[in-house]
């Protein structure tokens, strides 16, 4: 038996993970199984005793599903990975799994609409004291955790505001309030940005986009060290059954390798597109963690390895204005989807966004004329073009 070499992340994207059944497949396998057999009652029996390793039942885990996470634990850099059937499902199982009544999480304001309804709407529900903080603002930070907090939950870069955290910061005054640091990666991806290494204890993503990142399949996971994942969120998880498919992990698979080659590409061409955006007189603002007119571009350089694939701009006119440029897109397409081949356009505030309300949206930065952009894999010149057009209707 030879040693496993050391590689790099590209070739972790292609090769990390795998398990080769006895018919030395090519490609990953796919276990379309619910359940799994035992040779007799006593294997049953020493198998849910924990006392030897032996699949189950697809709730609890599947080898296809099992390649994924243990790939995703590879290039993330993490002890262990949990699949779940969606990123909210991923984050919605982090957060839910260690807290209880009577304690305390603290939360960037600036999250996804879905995300933002659990600290504010759920959790309380539940006997749990949630505070939202402007995620830039350090003083802030320390004043909602001057006090004991069991979590705190937080996106960087934000959507759609692409508002940059100070991780290291944040999550030092999280362990001294006692919490456990929760950073959605998603936009980042693990490629250019570790949040582990900058001192969070869990990471989550929506697999949907960017490892996926066709359209095809939904997807989760849920990254941390060896004993919270197992001993905190395990049992939730296998009791609860925000489970991924094995179908969905299979394709989420065939898609990780060449994650690396689209999102380099479409960082390259969103930087590209948020540089024309930022020039022309009908955009208000237009944001990108590169440009030297973001706010936090040091901090967001200092974190990030580039700038990921997603723009935000804000359009002269408001909704109507937005609206116009949208509807008059030919190639950049309307969706609330992200991190996809395809180039999408969002207009939170109808959208992502609409059920915050006005004033929370507000206080994030998200206006009538905002409009997020998901850049794909097109040419970016004829992205140019199509934006270019677009904004003569305005």
């Amino acid at each position: 038996m030879t040693d496993t070499p050391k590689t790099r992340l590209a070739t972790d994207l292609v090769h990390g993970g795998r398990i080769r059944t006895n018919l030395y497949e090519n490609s990953e396998a796919l276990f379309l199984t619910s359940g799994f057999v035992y040779d007799d009652a006593e294997q049953a029996e020493a198998v849910f005793a924990n006392q030897i390793q032996h699949y189950q039942y697809s709730r609890f885990s599947n080898p296809t599903v099992a390649m994924l996470e243990a790939k995703l634990a590879k290039i993330e850099g993490a002890d262990v990975c949990r699949a779940t059937a969606t990123g909210m499902a991923a984050v919605s199982a982090a957060v839910l799994c260690g807290v209880k009544a009577g304690q305390r999480v603290v939360a960037s304001r600036a999250l996804f609409g879905s995300c933002h309804w659990i600290i504010s709407t759920l959790l309380p529900q539940y006997g749990i004291e949630t505070m939202f903080v402007d995620g830039a603002d350090l003083d802030q930070w320390r004043a909602a955790l001057s006090q004991p907090t069991a979590l705190v939950l937080l996106e960087s870069p934000s959507n759609p505001m692409l508002d940059i955290i100070d991780l290291r910061a944040v999550s030092a005054l999280a362990h001294e309030a006692g919490a456990i640091v929760v950073v959605d990666n998603v936009f980042a991806t693990p490629l250019l940005q570790k949040p582990l290494e900058l001192g969070a204890d869990v990471v989550v993503y929506s697999a949907t986009k960017h490892m996926d990142g066709q359209g095809r399949v939904l997807g989760g996971a849920v990254l941390g060290a060896k004993d919270w994942m197992e001993q905190v969120f395990q049992p939730f998880f296998r009791n609860t059954g925000p489970t991924m498919s094995p179908f969905n992990a299979w394709v989420i698979l065939k898609g990780l390798e060449t994650m690396h080659l689209r999102v380099k590409a479409q960082s390259d061409s969103a930087e590209t597109v948020a540089r024309f955006l930022e020039a022309s007189p009908k955009i208000a603002r237009a944001l990108y963690p590169t440009l030297a007119s973001h706010p936090q571009r040091a901090l967001a350089m200092s974190q990030m390895s580039g700038g990921g694939t997603m723009v935000t701009f804000e359009v002269e006119g408001g909704k109507d204005g937005a609206f116009r440029l949208m509807n008059a897109l030919r190639i950049v397409t309307i969706s609330n989807n992200l991190g996809d081949a395809r180039s999408l356009a969002t207009h939170p505030a109808t959208t992502t966004h609409m059920r915050i309300g006005p004033e929370e949206r507000a206080r994030m930065g998200i206006t009538d004329g905002t409009i997020r952009l998901s850049v794909g894999l097109e040419d970016v010149q004829d992205l140019i073009d199509d934006l270019t057009q677009a904004l003569a209707q305005v």
